[in-house]
């Protein structure tokens, strides 16, 4: 039997052949096997059994190749699934950069081109496919819609209406939205506010100073403060001189509203949206 395509699946341990394939070989009897697949969508077949060393040409190459026999249904353009032991059988290397899947034996190799593939699907010359009964089917579509309720229908097929003169129902579908909408309008609203936790206004951190935990710092760093009562903490390099040191204090003062010692002094960021995590 000659096959114009079979799927290489590197994902596959074995190879595999559809019963009905098996059947038209009339090869000889199967082999038994404990052997069970577990397919992708996580259900357990049983194989018929296993034939062994199935000469398969591929090219110039003739490989002899074990495979699983499976009652499935026979895919017309990949019947058969050559999974792993078939790619390491015939020492398969893949490029996917220029798509090409090339088999080798002693000194020979084969090539296969992929995007040559894609390019060409299997359809004979003298095919064609053709839908020519779209109308009909969009009349009998609307028919089934003739059920519905005048409000439903409106809806649904509004875009017949004037086409078609059905502005009767049309009004009738506006007279029973205008109806609800009285009633809608009478019927007093019963309803309680939703009262959320107090929030309390937070201040930027020059107005109102956090209390900070000061944390142990190593050697070459120290903390020097810029606000009163050493508020508002900074970190600075301990290796920096008294006039330094000042300097870099006058920098920070004049650009203090850049610093962010809380939440509120970074601006662009509402605390209403901001949490703690427990």
């Amino acid at each position: 039997m000659n096959f114009e395509k079979a799927l290489c699946d590197l994902g596959a341990s074995i190879n595999l052949m559809p019963y009905s394939i098996f059947a038209k070989l009339g090869m000889h009897e199967l082999t038994p096997t404990i052997v069970t697949l577990q397919l992708a969508d996580r259900s357990i077949k049983y194989p018929r059994g296993i034939i062994e060393d199935v000469l398969v040409k591929v090219g110039k190459f003739v490989i002899p190749v074990d495979f699983v026999v499976l009652d499935m249904e026979e895919d017309a353009n990949t019947p058969l699934i050559l999974g792993r032991p078939f790619l390491a059988t015939g020492k398969a290397l893949i490029d996917v950069q220029k798509g090409q899947l090339t088999l080798r034996i002693n000194d020979e190799e084969v090539i296969f081109n992929v995007f040559k593939a894609i390019k060409h699907p299997r359809v004979a010359d003298h095919e064609a496919f053709s839908i020519d009964c779209i109308e009909m089917l969009q009349r009998d579509c609307v028919n089934l819609s003739n059920d519905l309720d005048p409000i439903t229908d409106c809806i649904v097929n509004s875009d017949r209406f004037e086409s078609q003169g059905r502005t009767e129902e049309s009004r009738h579908a506006i007279c029973h939205l205008d109806a609800g909408r009285g009633e809608i309008s009478s019927r007093p609203r019963r309803y309680l506010p939703l009262g959320g936790p107090p929030t309390s206004e937070l201040k930027p951190s020059i107005e109102k100073p956090p209390i900070l935990e000061l944390k142990p710092l190593p050697s070459h760093l120290k903390y020097i403060f810029l606000g009163e009562d050493e508020t508002l903490p900074v970190i600075i390099s301990s290796d920096l001189t008294g006039l330094q040191e000042e300097k870099l204090k006058r920098v920070l003062r004049e650009n203090i509203k850049a610093i962010g010692w809380s939440i509120a002094d970074i601006r662009g960021i509402s605390p209403v949206t901001c949490t703690h995590k427990s």
